[in-house]
């Protein structure tokens, strides 16, 4: 009895783990938005684009998030929940450091298309996981948490981009998602595997014949 207490908190303890990484590529992608907003500016002088131009690195994203995000449910089947995320943090963290290292304003928008597609995915995928990972119970608590993180970024995003562009180079506003990408990506994908192991024991024993 006591084991079994045990694996169940296990549980617990690794779904929430889980979640809160999950809120944090969520939190990379809305914060991503503000930053890079703030510094257009700085873009435009580097590429030296006119206004109108400038204001396609904005818009690629947000066309492409828009794009996604009706797109998470057909995703979220097709992939599971959990690949989705990881794949799409993936992609988001890979678009990051592409832009950071874009040779020319078309390689820029062409890159901020990817990443606000998988941008996109991640922060429906964020409040699914409300209500496929945990009890009704929880609900409230889950909800809340990723509500409160959603709503910080865009808070503190023009302030961090603004500090970002002096202190280093507009570079930087992409390269801040490579961290958190990759320990999101890594963790979240070990997860998943171990999910998907324990998925097919489960099934194996469903047909196995009882002795």
């Amino acid at each position: 009895m006591s084991a079994r207490v045990t694996a169940e908190k296990e549980v617990r303890i690794a779904t929430w783990s889980g979640f809160v990484l999950m809120c944090l590529g969520m939190f990379m992608a809305i914060l991503d938005i503000q930053v890079v907003a703030t510094s257009l500016p700085t873009i435009q002088d580097a590429f030296a684009i006119s206004r109108d131009a400038m204001s396609w690195i904005q818009t690629a994203y947000l066309i492409a998030e828009i794009i996604a995000i009706p797109l998470t449910g057909w995703l979220t089947r097709v992939l599971t929940l959990r690949w989705l995320f990881v794949i799409a943090i993936s992609l988001f963290t890979v678009a990051s450091v592409a832009c950071a290292f874009s040779g020319s304003f078309a390689t820029l928008v062409s890159f901020r298309v990817l990443q606000g597609f998988a941008g996109g995915t991640l922060i429906p995928v964020v409040f699914s996981a409300v209500f496929l990972l945990f009890p009704i119970r929880l609900h409230p608590i889950a909800t809340s948490m990723a509500g409160v993180i959603a709503v910080l970024a865009p808070t503190i995003g023009p302030v961090v981009g603004g500090w970002i562009t002096e202190t280093y180079s507009w570079h930087w506003l992409f390269l801040i998602n490579v961290a958190p990408g990759i320990l999101t990506a890594a963790t979240d994908s070990a997860g998943a595997g171990r999910a998907d192991r324990s998925a097919g024991a489960r099934r194996q024993r469903s047909v196995q014949p009882d002795a």
